[in-house]
């Protein structure tokens, strides 16, 4: 029998030891974050040095990318333990952009810009923003995008408007998405990634946007004749919306892996609750009500861990896996959503106050809906998976995870 759904000991060690890390090390910090911000700061860089002790430090890249080496299987066991705590993915250089960028610097970027802006990112002496977005246009269809790249000479020069660029206001540079061509074959031929420099002239962040979950890192950006060498371009001319999906299907799957830590985080504090809260003649946690939102938070976190690992394992094996991320990407979005809100309510008004780490969870789990793709492009796009399946073969074989069953 082929199918195993245990981890190898030697990821299981791995596992074991990043949750005790971030339990035990990176939680305590977490919890001091708004009492003691002068104390939360000076912790962070002292943990990343045990990150690095405890071989957790980029555990996405290569060793000779001073990484840890670990597949995506294993990285999903590191990532939902870090997702259980707010700093955890920070601490062991695996947070959002900088994950997604660093894969796209490994595989798009020549030697000398590897050298020159992957090697920083390692061993976080810098950080990187990624700016495909656009006010003006919609954000779930890059074909659109208004931001237009010129070469002009040696140089190309760079105008547009962008926003939520991801880590812009701590980053160095940033991967611009622009278009370069007026009439390409396809509309997804149009555009082309670029490196900029943030303190290239004509490179103006305007503001951080306020958020539902407040001062976030999403900035909004103005590039006015930005001028960067020909060699800052990242891939081939007209490869950018090749580049942003070949970056965003692993950077889904990522933001799943953490999300998963923080879903079964809010379980575990929904049942906690119930259990040591008496109303009405008994214990939460006795009441038929209660016991229906901890069953349906249950089953869906096992459908979310199922979801990821399997993607996980295509990924790791190099095969097909944009359909799998996709529907993964919906499934684990709505459960982190859905169990967050069943934990609030069961906690009642302290649920709803900022004295439990809920309500904070619930504004950030709510752009997970958004980020990476809204739920609707994933669901168009996994019902024509669904349609291209049925008239290619006369089933949903291929589409519905394409397994043996």
């Amino acid at each position: 029998m082929a199918i195993d759904f245990t981890f190898p000991p030697e990821i299981e060690e791995v596992r074991l030891r990043a949750r005790k890390f971030f339990q035990e090390e990176v939680a305590p910090v977490d919890a001091i974050r708004e009492s003691d911000q002068e104390k939360y700061y000076k912790s962070i860089r002292p943990l990343m040095q045990r990150a690095r002790e405890l071989d957790l430090w980029n555990p996405h890249m290569p060793k000779e990318w001073d990484g840890q080496g670990y597949g995506p299987i294993a990285l999903a066991s590191i990532s939902a333990e870090a997702g259980r705590t707010r700093l955890g993915p920070f601490v062991i250089n695996a947070m959002a952009p900088n994950e997604g960028n660093m894969h796209t610097l490994l595989h798009w970027g020549t030697d000398e810009q590897k050298e020159k802006y992957l090697r920083p990112m390692c061993e976080a002496k810098v950080f990187s923003c990624f700016s495909m977005t656009e006010p003006e246009v919609a954000g779930s269809d890059p074909t659109l995008l208004q931001t237009k790249a010129y070469q002009d000479g040696d140089e190309w020069v760079i105008n547009g408007h962008k926003w939520f660029s991801s880590g812009a206001n701590r980053a160095s540079f940033a991967i611009v998405i622009a278009r370069t061509e007026d009439d390409p074959e396809v509309p997804q031929a149009a555009t082309t990634a670029f490196i900029v420099p943030t303190d290239t002239p004509g490179f103006d962040i305007v503001r951080e946007i306020e958020t539902m979950h407040g001062p976030s890192g999403h900035s909004e950006i103005y590039l006015r004749d930005v001028r960067v060498p020909a060699e800052n371009m990242l891939g081939g001319r007209g490869q950018g919306h090749l580049l942003g999906q070949a970056r965003l299907g692993p950077a889904r799957l990522a933001h799943c892996m953490r999300w998963i830590g923080q879903a079964e985080t809010a379980l575990e504090m929904m049942i906690d609750r119930a259990m040591n809260r008496y109303a009405h003649g008994s214990m939460l946690v006795e009441k038929q009500a209660i016991q229906w939102m901890i069953a349906d938070s249950t089953i869906e976190l096992y459908q979310s861990k199922l979801m990821v690992m399997h993607a996980a394992y295509l990924i790791e094996k190099g095969e097909n896996f944009k359909p799998q991320v996709s529907m993964t990407k919906i499934h684990v979005a709505n459960t982190l959503w859905k169990v967050i809100d069943r934990a609030i309510q069961v906690h009642g008004a302290l649920g709803y106050s900022k004295d439990t780490p809920l309500a904070d969870m619930m504004l950030g789990a709510r752009s997970a809906r958004l980020v990476d793709g809204a739920d609707e492009v994933h669901m168009m796009q996994t019902a024509r998976n669904a349609i291209a399946a049925y008239k290619d073969h006369g089933n949903t074989k291929a589409a519905t995870g394409d397994l043996p069953l």
